[in-house]
């Protein structure tokens, strides 16, 4: 979801390297030696940018929550209160999200419950704050919908849109970036639309 086009810092060379191995090994799998070696430093040289793995994680899971809420917020803002524009617009972010921080997405299902209390905490209302962008929208397109229907469907549209990992999808993957993003933005409408007015 990042707009940045200048090289990456070091720092978010370990953050994305420790992404993907603690995404395919899990985090007890992967040593901080392992993570440095991705980035062409010492494992204790890792200890510059981190106080350790731990520290790692709670970044990656507490920051990709709070860039998924900034991203929403600041498209509500360029929407200029058009609900359709709105909705679009989020739909498109979070598909971004969804196939280009994939591994992210395997650390949450599978990780969140190492992070420390007050850290979990932190994700979990990051994420509530963004449901609640979509359901302000979803319910603004479909007023006849209850709140409680509202929030059912948009989190599973959100299940829809994660399930990235599972599929493969990715700008090699069998369909290909491009179709990928078609469908997927076809399911989500789909799903919106299924509640009717």
């Amino acid at each position: 979801m990042s707009t940045r086009t200048s090289a990456p810092t070091r720092r978010e060379q370990i953050l994305r390297e420790a992404a993907r191995l603690f995404a395919e090994r899990g985090f007890h799998g992967v040593g901080v030696d392992e993570i440095g070696a991705a980035v062409g430093i010492s494992g204790p040289g890792l200890y510059r940018h981190f106080p350790g793995k731990d520290a790692m994680l709670a970044e990656l899971l507490v920051g990709i929550s709070e860039r998924l809420l900034d991203g929403g917020r600041r498209r509500v803002d360029e929407s200029g209160g058009d609900p359709a524009y709105l909705l679009a617009a989020l739909i498109d972010g979070h598909i971004d999200f969804a196939i280009d921080d994939r591994p992210l997405i395997t650390l949450h299902d599978r990780e969140l419950d190492r992070l420390r209390d007050s850290d979990r905490r932190r994700v979990r209302q990051l994420q509530r704050q963004y449901v609640e962008l979509w359901v302000a929208v979803v319910r603004e397109l479909h007023p006849s919908v209850a709140e409680t229907e509202a929030r059912t469907a948009v989190h599973a549209v959100f299940g829809l849109l994660n399930s990235t990992p599972h599929l493969g999808v990715n700008g090699g993957g069998p369909l290909g970036r491009p179709a990928a993003e078609t469908l997927l933005r076809r399911l989500a409408y789909g799903a919106f639309a299924a509640l009717g007015d």
